[in-house]
């Protein structure tokens, strides 16, 4: 095992060590093969909703590769038991690999998804070093490595990105009729099938906007953001930036009416919230919330704001506010 894949995910190397890394990856196909099942473990290992405690993450990484250690070390002892039957499978099976099989690499990238489940958020590392956080809901779609002319994903839900920057290869993310084109830079993508648009809020660089059924693009610059719905694509600033701590566990709502935050809180804990009081939805609420504080908690707190009454159907899994 290279030492260097699991200091590339403590993230003990320094960006110049990462790049010369990535690029050894990218030539080498054994190195490559070790390091994609690191990476997908690596992001399902961090499909906890106390994912913010860092030191509880480490103790689990680190029993994770004592566990892998352990299993090479026991299949290396089976594998000395078998020498001469494999050497025997070795001989047999030179030729039917020679004439039937072609290396997986040359027949390009393999497809993978990464899906996070309500009441979780995930962080993965691409192989060309970009970090990829994803919400609740959400699902990744991307290449085990990069080797077209752009670093092509695709997402549905809500992500962040923050691009690792190749002037060679832009990095495209596609969502519903939206494509965003980066070279290196620090976006929010909210992109839900529910919502009915898609929101891109940039933080740091420069991005690319096209609307794939209007043809109209836009180049937002730091603190813009764009709404596209229906193909109209409508610019502004970014009003309310701890929206994004979502990545960090946290919930942050400003000036925001009870019907949008049930809608969101819906996608993010996989539940149906009723608002029976039609003037309920309408009440503006500025708060935020640890994601691990559970739908129970929240609504109890913002029911102590404006008086409501919270009724669960656990059965069904509906909760109705009135």
């Amino acid at each position: 095992m290279d030492e260097r894949v699991q200091q590339y995910f403590r993230e003990e190397l320094t960006p110049a060590e990462r790049l010369a890394f990535l690029r050894e990856v990218e030539a080498n196909a054994s190195l490559k093969e070790e390091f994609m099942e690191f990476q997908n473990m690596h992001a399902l290992m961090s499909l906890s909703s106390y994912a913010e405690d860092k030191e509880e993450s480490k103790e689990g990484y680190m029993c994770f590769l004592w566990m892998k250690k352990k299993k090479q070390a026991r299949d290396f002892i089976i594998a000395s038991m078998k020498y001469a039957a494999v050497l025997i499978c070795i001989v047999l099976s030179t030729y039917w690999v020679s004439t039937r099989c072609i290396n997986p690499f040359m027949l390009g990238a393999e497809m993978n998804t990464l899906y996070v489940p309500a009441g979780q958020r995930a962080r993965i590392t691409l192989q060309d070093g970009t970090m990829v956080w994803l919400n609740a809901q959400s699902t990744l779609t991307y290449p085990s490595h990069f080797i077209d002319k752009n670093r092509r994903v695709s997402l549905i839900g809500e992500g962040y990105f923050e691009v690792a920057k190749d002037t060679e290869k832009p990095f495209i993310v596609s969502v519903s009729q939206v494509e965003m084109t980066v070279l290196g830079t620090k976006f929010n993508v909210y992109s839900y099938p529910d919502a009915g648009y898609t929101q891109t809020s940039l933080l740091e660089g420069s991005l690319l906007v096209s609307s794939v059924r209007s043809g109209t693009q836009i180049v937002l610059k730091p603190e813009e953001q764009v709404t596209v719905r229906d193909g109209r694509m409508m610019l502004g600033k970014i009003k309310h930036p701890d929206a994004f701590l979502w990545k960090e566990g946290i919930y942050s709502f400003d000036d925001e009416p009870l019907g949008d935050i049930a809608r969101k809180l819906e996608l993010y804990y996989d539940v149906k919230i009723i608002i029976k009081t039609p003037r309920l939805a309408d009440i503006r609420y500025t708060c935020k919330f640890r994601q691990r504080d559970g739908i129970d908690e929240i609504l109890q707190l913002i029911s102590k704001v404006h008086k409501f009454k919270i009724m669960k159907d656990k059965e069904n899994n509906i909760i109705t506010l009135f």
